[in-house]
Order: C-alpha cells, then sequence, then structure tokens
C-alpha cells in the first residue's frame, strides 16, 4: 500500500494539477486502483466515479477486453514514429473512425489529445484556404458559452467573457462571436447566426462549434436545428464547418455522435476522450477529401503537423477495442436506460433552494445553481455519499460510465442532489 502521508506532501509541494494554483490549496484524494465504476482511494473507501474520469472512462475502469488490447499491443511494439511508417492497429482505427463517422470524412489525422485535435482542425481550415488563393479567410466564428481545450487557438474560440481563458483576451487571436444558442428553436436566433456568417464570411476560414452540448463552458444543450443552420449558413457563404465532438462523440448524447441528432455532416470532426476508453491520451481530426486535397494544391502541401507520439501503436490498438466494444453492445439501450435514471434520479433537486436549473441528455446529468460551488464542502459531500463528482462554477454534474448499474446510479443522483442542497 502507498505511504499516503508521504505521496500526498509530495504532491503538495511538487505537482501541480490542473485548474489550481502551486502549492495547491485542496488536498486531492490518493486513487490506490479503480475497477468497474469505482474507485479505490485512500482513507475514503471506493467512491462511484459519476465522472467517467472527465467523460472518457465509458466502459469502466479495468475493463478485461481493453486490458488484453493493450497486453497484447505491448508484446509487438508499444510505440514508433508514424513519419515515413505505419501500423496495423492506427490504420485499422483510422478505417473504423470513417466507417462510424459522417460519409462525407474520409481522411484522419490522429493527435495527442482533444486540444491538440482542435489544433489541427483550425491549422486545416486555414492552410486550406491558403492553399486555394484566399489567405484573407483566417478567422473564426462560434458561438458563446464554448470550450475547446487549453491550447493556443482553442483558446481562442472559448467563451471570452467569464470562460476561463479571459485571463488572455487581447493577446488570443480574435474570432467571430454570436450569442450562445437558446436551447429550443428560435427562428430569430437562426436569422441572426446566418446573418452574422454572411457579414464576416469574407474573412471566416470556419465556424466551429460543440454540436448539441456545450461542455466544459457550461454544460448547455442547444437544438439540433441550429447544426442544421450553420451548415446551410457555411454552405450558402463557403465557409469551412467543425464540430468538436471530444466530449460529445461515442454515444454520450444518445447518438453515436452529436451531428447524427441533425442529420448534418461537417467538413471537419475532431473526436478524443472516450476514444480509447480513458486508457490513454488519443484523439483524431478528420476531414473530406474536400479539405484534404485543397491543402494537397497548396505551395506548401503537406499539413506541417507531427506530433512525437504521434498514431500510438498502443493507444491506437486499445481506441479499436474501445469502438468495437462499444458497438458490440446495445449502448443506445443502456445510455437511454443512464437518461431515464438520471431524469428520475435529478427530478428532486430542481425544488432545492438555489437550483436555476435541472436538465438531462443521454448520459449527461446537470443541475446549474444560482451561485458558484464550494468546492471543498461539495468533495466532502460527494465523498460521504460514497461517489466521486468533480462539480465547475455553478454547476454540479455527473457523466457516469455507460455500465453503470442502476443502484449506483441512485448513489450518484443522491450525491449530486446533496452537494447540490449543502454546497
Amino acid at each position: 500500500m502507498p505511504d499516503t502521508p508521504e505521496l500526498l506532501d509530495l504532491d503538495r509541494r511538487h505537482v501541480w494539477h490542473p485548474y489550481g494554483p502551486m502549492p495547491g490549496r485542496q488536498e486531492p484524494l490518493l486513487v490506490e486502483s479503480a475497477s468497474g465504476v469505482r474507485l479505490r482511494v485512500a482513507g475514503a473507501g471506493e467512491l462511484v466515479d459519476g465522472m467517467s474520469s472527465w467523460w472518457s472512462a465509458i466502459h469502466g475502469y479495468n475493463h478485461p477486453v481493453l486490458n488484453e488490447a493493450a497486453r497484447g499491443q505491448l508484446d509487438r511494439m508499444s510505440h514508433v514514429m508514424f513519419g515515413g511508417l505505419t501500423h496495423e492497429p492506427a490504420v485499422r482505427l483510422a478505417a473504423k473512425l470513417v466507417e462510424i463517422t459522417p460519409e462525407p470524412l474520409q481522411h484522419v489525422f490522429l493527435a495527442d489529445s482533444g486540444s491538440v485535435s482542435v489544433e489541427v482542425a483550425v491549422k486545416m481550415c486555414l492552410q486550406y484556404w491558403r492553399s486555394v488563393g484566399r489567405p484573407e479567410k483566417q478567422r473564426l466564428l462560434t458561438w458563446r458559452g464554448g470550450y475547446h481545450g487549453d491550447t493556443w487557438q482553442p483558446m481562442s474560440v472559448c467563451d471570452p467573457e467569464g470562460g476561463m481563458h479571459d485571463l488572455w483576451s487581447g493577446v488570443l487571436p480574435r474570432q467571430v462571436f454570436a450569442d450562445a444558442p437558446p436551447a429550443e428553436y428560435e427562428q430569430g436566433y437562426a436569422d441572426r447566426l446566418h446573418e452574422l456568417i454572411g457579414r464576416h464570411a469574407h474573412e471566416l476560414a470556419a465556424v466551429i462549434v460543440e454540436p448539441v452540448v456545450q461542455g466544459a463552458g457550461g454544460m448547455r444543450f442547444h437544438s439540433p436545428a441550429y447544426l442544421r443552420v450553420l451548415r446551410e449558413a457555411c454552405d450558402a457563404h463557403d465557409v469551412l464547418l467543425v464540430f468538436d465532438e471530444i466530449a460529445t462523440g461515442f454515444g454520450r448524447t444518445g447518438r453515436l455522435f452529436a451531428a447524427d441528432h441533425a442529420g448534418v455532416p461537417p467538413d471537419v470532426m475532431c473526436v478524443g476522450k472516450a476514444l480509447t476508453g480513458g486508457y490513454l491520451t488519443m484523439a483524431a481530426t478528420l476531414c473530406t477529401s474536400r479539405v484534404a486535397e485543397g491543402i494537397a494544391r497548396g505551395e506548401v502541401p503537406v499539413l506541417a503537423h507531427g506530433p512525437t507520439f504521434m498514431g500510438n501503436p498502443l493507444a491506437a490498438a486499445v481506441a479499436c477495442a474501445s469502438v468495437d466494444l462499444l458497438l458490440g453492445q446495445n449502448w443506445e439501450r443502456e445510455v437511454k436506460r443512464l437518461e431515464t435514471g438520471l431524469l428520475d434520479g435529478l427530478s428532486g433537486a430542481a425544488g432545492l433552494p438555489g437550483v436555476r436549473d435541472v436538465r438531462v441528455l443521454g448520459a449527461i446529468g446537470v443541475v446549474q445553481l444560482d451561485h458558484e460551488v464550494d468546492m471543498a464542502v461539495a468533495t466532502r459531500t460527494a465523498v460521504r455519499e460514497g461517489v466521486w463528482l468533480r462539480p465547475f462554477r455553478d454547476l454540479v454534474y455527473t457523466m457516469p460510465p455507460y455500465i453503470t448499474g442502476d443502484q449506483d446510479l441512485e448513489r450518484i443522483c443522491r450525491a449530486v442532489c446533496a452537494v447540490a442542497r449543502e454546497a
């Protein structure tokens, strides 16, 4: 067993945790192991994971199928450079992604993380327009309330006011922002969206949005009809359309990809998080032949991007196994079961003091407060209920693994409601 006090002391002195100061002000929990939907935590026993490790561990932890895929690939090779070489796991994964994503997407660039996949998507769009003789088309349009990652270009299309990256306003590239999309379809908003794209079309390389669900920017849902508006406007004004499906892909919203709710294909799509079932870091940027061939016609005919661990065989092998595991079961039924359980289990939160809204879509449950969550109180409360949650800002939410049983889901819902009541 680990020496918990020693490790936590070393952690406090040396480890910089995400979205936290250095040294940290709140002591993290020490996870000793994980299996199924449970985390074994030093001093706290087992906690049901309501977060899927930031939405990635859709099959839970220590899954025998994914373990075997990793072990089998380790016996062959864990890594080899991707420049000038290729290998079966990467080829198989690219073919799978092309098969299951919207039909026009034919080409796959394997990236290290979701944020890097967005960087690649933006680079693709900017280079496309340079290659076809339109270098002035170099800005991006998105709507407020979004989140696309923490690297440079992704930060520029996160919400510029009240978001995590407003510190960098005036330094980041200046993009074009529409108002956040309403939950329900409003013709007036659709008209304004279309007009804004048309007004800036001469300088827009692409429109980039999270389809149907805005994730870490606010966990807001919007009508799929707005995706059709974006597709029509982009086609009418010769602008590329990028869907960031890093959080929504692989069934989280009740459809395999959120774009499927609208039946609308993008020109470029980013996927990540659940791609490897939470085992290893990997993401992908897919594009149409129009985009790839346009870049190939340019003065610089290559996409000058090549991460050291691009196409990592170990991650690709596990990703193939994870996709096969998902598609080999009735995942739609399981996500629908989770949706039903979340609707029932979180309904009681609607009447709590300080609760502004309760919303559920697929395997996503959100309780929005009218004030910011006290993280220390929230963590203590959830752990007392035997659950791991990670609220942010005014949101207490859950994105449980798809294998979460009904009793564990009820426990997660009780914990969310308890945090909303006490935090």
